[in-house]
């Protein structure tokens, strides 16, 4: 007996601060259900807190993936033509992308891909890949420069031997232009694709600004791309609208071609000053195709006295974000 109390008295009190046994959870104040449950809680209800949560995840994860994803961007090809007479690489078609441009748009840490010719009836490699495969697996499209549109494309006839243009080239970007404006995708063309994008849609060009326009400053000289004059604005301009502080602005001149009549829906974004040549156009049925004639690829984005383009290469990245679905 004596051990039986000294063990009654070494147990302590009870945990929860009363005297007897432990008590148990009381669960019929609930209806018998856990206390951390709502008052009056059913199966159904708490089924469809479950699936509005599971959504709500799911829905974040995936805005956060989608947001995440790098764009892949598609730049046209320049095209070398085989040289007479030449062997090795000379004897061959080439495809390629100027360093500039690419290292321009992936500035803002996107993906580019140079997108090539395609060739469906070729007795050496026939492929099925089209350029609509490319305009519906990449989001947006940079047509550079390069060689001039041919005067055959806009129905006239070269009025000099050396202003014949590359209607190769000509057929395979007025292809691609059209599969990313059918898709839905942002356009970007830049000095020999502004003018492409101007004649896609039915119009013309200057085969030679100093011959077509003799009262005309000079657009192209033998120091290339440190050559430059003054721009403008029109009213309205969208492209004016992505310079709200910038009335006149000096880009860098590349081009003895130049936009003359205005193709369907094409409206004028920029032209030089004094002289009123076309530097700017867009494409107005469209979210966002655009021709800029001058090469802002071949600057500095910030300092010096030329535009910088960077609010153009955002606005275009932005629009191919908003459209890839």
């Amino acid at each position: 007996m004596a051990e039986d109390n000294d063990k009654r008295d070494t147990a302590g009190p009870p945990l929860d601060g009363h005297s007897g046994p432990p008590r148990v959870p009381d669960r019929r104040a609930n209806g018998g259900a856990s206390r951390y449950l709502r008052s009056g809680d059913t199966p159904l209800n708490l089924a469809g807190r479950v699936l509005r949560s599971r959504w709500r995840a799911l829905s974040e994860r995936f805005s956060r993936d989608f947001m995440r994803r790098t764009l892949r961007i598609g730049v046209s090809a320049r095209i070398f033509h085989p040289e007479s007479g030449s062997t090795g690489l000379r004897s061959k078609n080439l495809q390629y992308l100027e360093e500039s441009i690419a290292q321009w748009v992936m500035s803002r840490d996107v993906l580019v891909f140079m997108v090539p010719t395609v060739n469906t009836n070729g007795l050496l490699h026939p492929s099925n890949i089209t350029m609509r495969h490319y305009a519906r697996h990449l989001d947006g499209l940079v047509l550079q420069g390069g060689a001039d549109v041919s005067p055959m494309t806009y129905s006239e006839s070269p009025t000099r031997p050396e202003w014949n243009g590359d209607r190769a080239r000509d057929v395979y970007e007025l292809e691609l232009l059209h599969e990313f404006v059918d898709a839905g995708k942002p356009v970007l063309g830049i000095c020999r694709g502004c003018q492409l994008i101007n004649v896609a849609f039915g119009g013309s060009l200057y085969q030679d600004v100093a011959t077509n326009l003799p009262g005309s400053q000079p657009h192209v000289h033998d120091i290339y791309d440190a050559h430059r004059h003054d721009i403008v604005f029109p009213p309205g301009s969208s492209l004016g609208k992505m310079f709200p502080n910038v009335s006149r602005a000096v880009v860098n001149s590349i081009h003895h071609q130049a936009v003359k009549e205005l193709g369907r829906d094409i409206h004028i974004e920029a032209m030089s000053e004094p002289d009123g040549v076309v530097e700017a156009i867009r494409y107005q049925r469209a979210p966002f195709v655009m021709g800029l004639q001058w090469h802002p690829e071949f600057h500095r984005a910030t300092g010096g006295d030329l535009l910088d383009c960077t609010p153009v290469l955002d606005e275009f990245l932005r629009a191919a974000r908003e459209t890839r679905l």
